[in-house]
């Protein structure tokens, strides 16, 4: 999928459209939220969600690998970001059916450690 620089084209990628319908699930988990909720912890888990593919097609517009990989990285922050948030609103008692959630939450951040790993062999690669 990495092609020179650049990644062709940030739509191809298996980890973006995973992270894409990650923010559709967890739009559809939030609307059973409580309404003091929608404008705190509500608000944050929908920043969380939407930031994981905003960052890998930011990353993947950039001009080099090493962007990428720091794109790469702030979208692996923003997954462990919404694991917790999910994870406070199951304690809070606001949803108990967030497995689903979680298991594609671990999923992408796999790929995303993979894409990263990857790429770094490559810019390792081309220093030597």
């Amino acid at each position: 999928m990495v092609h020179s620089n650049k990644v062709r084209d940030y739509k191809d990628l298996d980890v973006w459209n995973r992270s894409m319908d990650l923010v559709v699930d967890v739009y559809d988990v939030v609307k059973s939220f409580p309404q003091e909720e929608q404008y705190s912890l509500v608000s944050q888990i929908k920043r969380s969600a939407i930031s994981i593919p905003s960052n890998i097609s930011e990353g993947a517009s950039r001009n080099s690998k090493k962007e990428l990989v720091q794109f790469f990285y702030i979208a692996l922050g923003s997954a462990s970001e919404l694991e917790t948030q999910l994870l406070i609103s199951k304690k809070l008692g606001y949803s108990t059916n967030l497995d689903n959630l979680f298991s594609e939450i671990t999923i992408i951040r796999k790929m995303l450690n993979s894409l990263i790993s990857s790429l770094k062999r490559k810019i390792s690669d081309t220093n030597n």
